[in-house]
C-alpha cells in the first residue's frame, strides 16, 4: 500500500470504529433523555469543543467566496446532520433498528451512483461485487437475527430511505468541496449548522409542552453528560472531521463502504460491554464486510475530483 494512502484509511478505519461504539452510547443516554434532548446535547458539547478548538489553534473559518459556495455549504449541513439525523430518527419510530440497519447498509450503492453522476468517478465491477459483498454481511447479520422487511411500514422505510440518500449526498457534495476548504472548516459548517437546528427543535418542544426545566436539568446528570460528551466530541466533532479528511483523499464510493465496519464495531462492543453473545453468524456476516471493504479498496480506481468552487 502507499504510505501516503495509509493515514485516510487509518482515519477511515477509527471513525467507523467510533461510529459503531455510537449505537452503544446513544442507547445510554436515551435512557434519561428523549431523542430530540440527546441530539441536541450531542451538537452543544461538540460546538463547545470545536470553539475551543478554534480559539485556541486560530482555525480560520471558511471563507465564503460567493452565494454559489454559500449554498453548497448550506446543503452539506442540511444533508449531514440535519436531513439525516432527523430522517433516521422519525424512520425508527415506524421501524425496528434491525430494519433500519439493513435499510442503511446500502448507503454505499446511492453513493457510488451519485459519485459516478456529478464527481464522474468510475467504480468498476469487481469494485461493485466487493460493495455488494459488504452489503451481503450486514444483511445476513441482521437477517439471521430475525430482522426482515415487514409490510405495513412503507412509510418508515421511505423516511430511512431519505436517511440513507442524505448521507450519500452529503459525501459526494463533502468529497467535491474538499478542494476548496479545509476538513476542519466543513466541520465547523456541519457542527455550528447541527447545534443550532436540534437545539432550536429541543427547546420548542420542550416550550410547547410547558417543561423547559427538563431540558436544561440534564446539565446536572453526570452519566448523560458523559455518554452526550462521547456522542458529541467524538461521534459528532471528530468523525465529521475524518469523514471530510477522508473524503479529501478517497473517492466518495470507497469511503462510504468503510461505514458497513460499524456493524463489526458495534457486535464487538456489545460482546464487550453488555456481555452480548456473539453467533457464528456474526463471524460469517462481518468476515464478509471487511472483506467487502478491503476488496472494494485495493482494487484500482479510476475517476477526478470536481474542480474547486
Amino acid at each position: 500500500m502507499n504510505k501516503k494512502m495509509l493515514l485516510p484509511y487509518l482515519a477511515a478505519i477509527l471513525n467507523a470504529s467510533i461510529v459503531g461504539l455510537t449505537f452503544l452510547f446513544t442507547k445510554l443516554a436515551l435512557e434519561d433523555a428523549s431523542p430530540s434532548d440527546t441530539l441536541s446535547y450531542r451538537f452543544t458539547l461538540g460546538f463547545i469543543v470545536l470553539i475551543l478548538i478554534k480559539i485556541i489553534f486560530k482555525v480560520k473559518l471558511p471563507a465564503i467566496k460567493s452565494k454559489k459556495a454559500l449554498g453548497y455549504l448550506l446543503l452539506l449541513a442540511l444533508f449531514y446532520p440535519t436531513m439525516f439525523f432527523s430522517f433516521q430518527a422519525f424512520g425508527l419510530l415506524y421501524t425496528t433498528s434491525a430494519e433500519g440497519g439493513i435499510l442503511m447498509a446500502f448507503a454505499p450503492i446511492l453513493t457510488a451512483l451519485l459519485a459516478a453522476l456529478f464527481l464522474k468517478e468510475r467504480t468498476n465491477l469487481v469494485q461493485v461485487l466487493f460493495i455488494f459483498m459488504s452489503i451481503a454481511g450486514v444483511v445476513s447479520i441482521f437477517y439471521m437475527k430475525g430482522a426482515s422487511i415487514q409490510t405495513g411500514s412503507y412509510l418508515g422505510y421511505l423516511l430511512l430511505f431519505i436517511a440513507c440518500l442524505s448521507i450519500a449526498g452529503y459525501t459526494v457534495l463533502a468529497r467535491f468541496l474538499s478542494v476548496s476548504y479545509s476538513p476542519l472548516q466543513l466541520s465547523f459548517i456541519m457542527v455550528t449548522f447541527g447545534f443550532v437546528f436540534f437545539n432550536a427543535y429541543a427547546i420548542i418542544q420542550h416550550a410547547a409542552a410547558g417543561d423547559l426545566m427538563t431540558y436544561t436539568s440534564l446539565w446536572t446528570n453526570v452519566p448523560f453528560l458523559l455518554y452526550t460528551c462521547f456522542l458529541g466530541v467524538f461521534a459528532t466533532l471528530l468523525t465529521s472531521f475524518l469523514s471530510n479528511y477522508i473524503l479529501s483523499k478517497l473517492p466518495a464510493s470507497q469511503m462510504s463502504v468503510f461505514a458497513n465496519l460499524s456493524t463489526v464495531i458495534s457486535i464487538a462492543a456489545g460482546a464487550i460491554v453488555l456481555n452480548e453473545t456473539i453467533y457464528l453468524y456474526h463471524w460469517i456476516g462481518a468476515f464478509l464486510i471487511i472483506a467487502g471493504v478491503i476488496g472494494t479498496n485495493a482494487t484500482k480506481k479510476t475517476g477526478s475530483k470536481s474542480r474547486s468552487l
